[in-house]
């Protein structure tokens, strides 16, 4: 009822000439592909990095919009005292025509794309708006550089 088939035997020097990649030519591979892949990395990680650079620049020139708005109604910009919480807080009597809400709609005051408080300085006259950068220390070079008002 039930008829066994055999498989059929590939001759010995058939098997024997078969080829396959050596471990050799396999590690050649993996190299040249991870060496690829840290190059589209780069590129990527180079991108970020520009993106949050060109975000922070974003960000300061839309407090200085802000500061603009506050100098019209309040005469003057906030002191260095009074600080950026001034545009969500009313720093009292010295800012008659301030905004029920504030001068930013959620009531916060933004960081920078790397989670940081903007430093801010003014002697009500003139500011300075300055992102310390990924770092968050004062100085820096290249990717780490400080980002300022007073370059925009």
């Amino acid at each position: 009822m039930f008829e066994w088939i055999e498989k059929p035997q590939l001759p010995v020097n058939i098997a024997k000439n078969q080829k396959g990649l050596s471990l050799v030519e396999i590690l050649i591979a993996l190299t040249l592909l991870a060496l690829a892949g840290t190059f589209v990395v780069s590129n990527v990680f180079d991108s970020l990095r520009e993106g949050e650079i060109n975000s922070a620049k974003i960000q300061i020139q839309k407090l200085e919009e802000i500061l603009t708005d506050y100098r019209r109604k309040c005469g003057r910009y906030p002191t260095t005292d009074q600080g950026l919480d001034a545009l969500v807080n009313n720093p009292g009597e010295s800012c008659k025509r301030y905004p029920p809400n504030g001068f930013i709609k959620d009531g916060k005051i933004p960081t920078d794309p790397w989670d940081n408080e903007f430093f801010y300085e003014s002697d009500g006259r003139k500011y300075t708006i300055i992102s310390y950068g990924p770092d968050g220390l004062e100085g820096g070079e290249d990717y780490d550089k400080d980002i300022s008002s007073e370059e925009l």
